[in-house]
C-alpha cells in the first residue's frame, strides 16, 4: 500500500470534472478541425454569436475606471456596506418578503453554498438536493463532512414531484434534529427548470409541516445564481413573497452570484443573504456566516463589488447595464427555443426547459452519447443521468439542427 500523509478524512478526495474533460475535448477538436466546424455545447458561460466570451459592455467600462486602490485594498469581512444593501436589493427586487434579512459577501455563488452547509447541517448529517444538480454541491457536502441526498425531480409527466420532495423530507426529519435544503431555481442548472409559484407553495407546506413539530429545523438555501436570465425580473422573483412569516425553525437563504449576472466569472463574487421572522435567527446568521468567511477566504474581492455598487448607484449606467444584459437574455432564450422546438419535433425527450444557461436530456448511457457526438463534432457534457447542453454557448446558427444530431446519437447507443 503506498505511504498517504494525508488526514484519514481527506484520503481518496479526487477532482474528477466531467464539465473541464469535456471542455478539454472540445477545444482539442477546435485545434484539430477549426471553429467553424465544432460545437462546443459544454462551457458554462455566456459564449457570443461570433463565439467569443460575452462580456457585458458597461460593467467592461465601469471596471476599468476603477481607482488602483479599489483593485488592491482589503475589503471589510463581511463586504462593503453599500454592496451588501446593493445585492439585498438585487435578491428581492420588488418581491421582498416580511422578515428580517441580512448579507455576508461570499467568493462567489460557491462561497454561499459553503457557508450554508458549514453553518446550517451539522457534520456527519445529509443535505438535501434534487436528483438532477449542480455537481460541486456534492463536492462541497462532502469536504465539511457531509453527505447529499436527493429526491427525484420530476414525475413521470416531467412536474416539480412534490410526492418525492416530501417522502424524503420526511425520510431524513426522521433520523436527523435539522435539514439543509438546497433548491437551485430559477433557471436551474442543468436542466432550466424553474419552480413554479404553486411548486413553492407545495415545497413550503411540507417544510411547515416539519416544523411544527417543535425540535425540528429546517433551512433552505435558494441557488438564484441565473436569476437574471430567468425572465421579467419582479416575474422571476414572485415566489419569494412565500418566504414571508414562516415559522422561526425555518430560515431562508439566497446564494447570490455575480458570475453570470454580471458576467464577471472569474472575479469570484457573490453573497448569502439570511431571511427569517426572527430578529435573533439573522443577527445569529450575520455573526456566523462572517466568521466563516474569515475562517475560510477571509475577506473576497474588492474591485468587483465595487462595480456592483457603481452601476446600482448610477440611474444612467443601471439603465444602459440592463438593456445590454437583456440583449444577451434575449439570445440566449433564442437559442433555448429552437433547441425545445426542434427537440419535440424530432421527438428527442429533453427535460422542461424555462430558462437558464443549460438544457438537460436524459440517458442510461450519457459518457456512450456524448463520444458518439463527437462523431458530428459535437461536444456536450456527460452528467450521471444525462447530457447536458449549454444553450449559453452555442451560437443560434450551430443550434439549428442539434437537437435532430443528439436524437440519432440516442439511437445509435440504443
Amino acid at each position: 500500500m503506498e505511504m498517504s500523509m494525508a488526514a484519514s478524512h481527506a484520503t481518496g478526495k479526487n477532482l474528477s470534472d466531467a464539465i473541464f474533460g469535456a471542455s478539454a475535448a472540445a477545444k482539442a477538436a477546435t485545434a484539430k478541425f477549426g471553429a467553424e466546424k465544432v460545437t462546443n455545447a459544454t462551457i458554462g458561460a455566456i459564449i457570443d454569436e461570433q463565439e467569443k466570451l460575452a462580456c457585458i459592455p458597461t460593467m467592461e467600462k465601469v471596471f476599468r475606471s476603477l481607482p488602483m486602490t479599489d483593485m488592491i485594498d482589503y475589503a471589510p469581512i463581511a463586504g462593503l456596506p453599500d454592496y451588501l444593501d446593493a445585492v439585498q436589493g438585487l435578491t428581492f427586487a420588488d418581491q421582498k418578503p416580511d422578515g428580517y434579512t441580512a448579507a455576508v459577501a461570499t467568493a462567489g455563488g460557491t462561497g454561499a453554498v459553503h457557508h450554508a452547509i458549514a453553518n446550517y447541517s451539522e457534520v456527519g448529517d445529509e443535505v438535501l438536493t434534487s436528483d438532477w444538480y449542480w455537481g460541486p454541491y456534492s463536492a462541497l457536502c462532502r469536504e465539511g463532512g457531509r453527505k447529499l441526498a436527493t429526491y427525484q425531480l420530476f414525475d413521470e409527466q416531467q412536474n416539480f414531484n412534490i410526492s418525492a420532495f416530501k417522502e424524503k423530507v420526511s425520510t431524513l426529519l426522521g433520523k436527523q434534529n435539522s435539514l439543509l435544503i438546497i433548491i437551485n431555481t430559477p433557471a436551474h442548472n442543468p436542466t432550466g427548470y424553474s419552480l413554479s409559484e404553486d411548486d413553492w407553495a407545495q415545497v413550503l407546506d411540507v417544510c411547515k409541516a416539519e416544523a411544527k413539530k417543535g425540535d425540528k429545523k429546517v433551512s433552505i438555501l435558494v441557488d438564484v445564481a441565473y436569476i437574471d436570465y430567468a425572465g421579467e425580473k419582479n416575474e422571476a422573483r414572485k415566489f419569494m413573497k412565500q418566504f414571508g412569516g414562516l415559522p422561526d425553525n425555518i430560515l431562508i437563504m439566497f446564494a447570490f452570484s455575480m458570475s453570470k449576472g454580471y458576467t464577471m466569472y472569474g472575479q469570484r463574487t457573490g453573497a448569502i443573504i439570511g431571511l427569517s421572522a426572527s430578529k435573533a435567527v439573522i443577527d445569529e446568521f450575520a455573526q456566523i456566516v462572517k466568521f466563516s468567511s474569515r475562517a475560510t477566504w477571509s475577506n473576497i474581492n474588492r474591485g468587483a463589488m465595487t462595480v456592483l455598487t457603481k452601476i446600482q448607484q448610477d440611474a444612467t449606467l443601471l439603465a444602459q447595464f440592463e438593456k445590454e444584459r437583456e440583449e444577451l437574455y434575449q439570445t440566449i432564450r433564442k437559442r433555448g427555443a429552437i433547441f425545445m422546438e426542434e427537440a419535440a419535433a424530432c421527438k428527442l425527450n429533453a427535460l422542461p426547459y424555462k430558462a437558464g444557461f443549460f438544457i438537460s436530456i436524459p440517458a442510461t448511457d450519457p459518457g456512450a452519447v456524448c463520444d458518439k457526438l463527437h462523431d458530428d463534432l459535437i461536444f456536450a457534457v456527460p452528467l450521471k443521468m444525462g447530457v447536458r447542453i449549454a444553450v449559453c454557448a452555442v451560437p443560434i446558427a450551430k443550434m439549428r439542427g442539434m437537437a435532430e444530431k443528439i436524437k440519432k446519437a440516442y439511437d445509435a447507443i440504443k
